[in-house]
């Protein structure tokens, strides 16, 4: 099955009333900086992740109210399995709290949640809820798909997408002539969800840090200063409005994305 990249929306209202143009279909987020926004204030790491759960619950309402379709959060990465096991366990406690708490929002809601990464290295409580809540808000037609990104590693991906690939060689589901880049897609963890229009970045760092290395080749990056604890909806608005401003030529020249853009605009008319 050949892979399409789907359109943006066109415009969409906020929660306030405000026009959003040019809203992403696909927005993926890397949340960074809650320890270092609970250190700056004396608290320690755990509170800076708690105000930061705040913040996921009102980003995800608030991109399924302004149009977005898809919505990746980056929220545990195969290298965090590095840091001091106590802050592990309290992450893995906090997932499954929030996990508690959001399920009948997400179903309210119309938001169906997924996950995608290692998650058999989740430890068996957290598996067993998120399990149940990927259940409960399995709907036809959501408005918006949520994807954690738990135990998550690009290379990981791209290393298992691989593995499939060539036991499906080596069984001959498969040849060689038929690897394309569609292909490959397909055996990713989600081949479903578009490639990125838009990812952010909180905290002021400017790395990728192994997020969607596939997926985010031509999507556009913008990186926001504040700590992932202090972005707001408002935030989002003034990321989403920049974002609008940018031209996507996907390695084409800016006459020929006029040229595609009127006669698409003459064609539905």
């Amino acid at each position: 099955m050949r892979w399409l990249r789907q359109k943006t929306a066109s415009s969409a209202k906020n929660t306030e009333g405000r026009t959003v143009s040019k809203v992403p279909q696909h927005i993926a987020i890397i949340m960074d900086g809650n320890g270092r926004w609970a250190q700056l204030r004396n608290q320690p790491r755990i509170y800076g992740h708690r105000e930061g759960a705040k913040r996921v619950d009102e980003i995800v309402t608030e991109c399924a109210e302004l149009g977005v379709k898809f919505l990746t959060l980056y929220t545990f990465s195969t290298e965090n399995w590095e840091r001091p096991k106590s802050e592990v366990n309290m992450l893995m406690r906090l997932l499954v709290q929030n996990l508690k708490v959001m399920d009948k929002k997400l179903l309210k809601n119309g938001i169906k949640l997924e996950a995608q990464g290692t998650l058999e290295r989740l430890p068996d409580f957290v598996r067993a809820e998120l399990d149940r809540v990927i259940k409960l808000t399995s709907v036809p037609n959501p408005k918006m798909t949520l994807s954690l990104a738990l135990s998550y590693g690009g290379r990981q991906e791209i290393l298992d997408a691989t593995k499939r690939l060539f036991l499906d060689l080596k069984t001959k589901r498969t040849s060689l002539d038929e690897i394309s880049e569609e292909l490959f897609r397909s055996y990713l963890y989600h081949p479903h969800f578009p490639d990125p229009d838009l990812l952010i970045r909180t905290g002021g760092e400017s790395r990728i840090s192994n997020f969607l290395l596939w997926e985010v080749a031509y999507s556009e990056f913008i990186v926001r200063e504040e700590f992932w604890p202090e972005f707001t909806s408002r935030c989002l608005h003034e990321t989403i409005q920049q974002f609008a401003q940018k031209e996507r030529r996907f390695g084409k020249t800016s006459e020929q994305v006029t040229r595609e853009q009127t006669s698409a605009e003459l064609e539905s008319v």
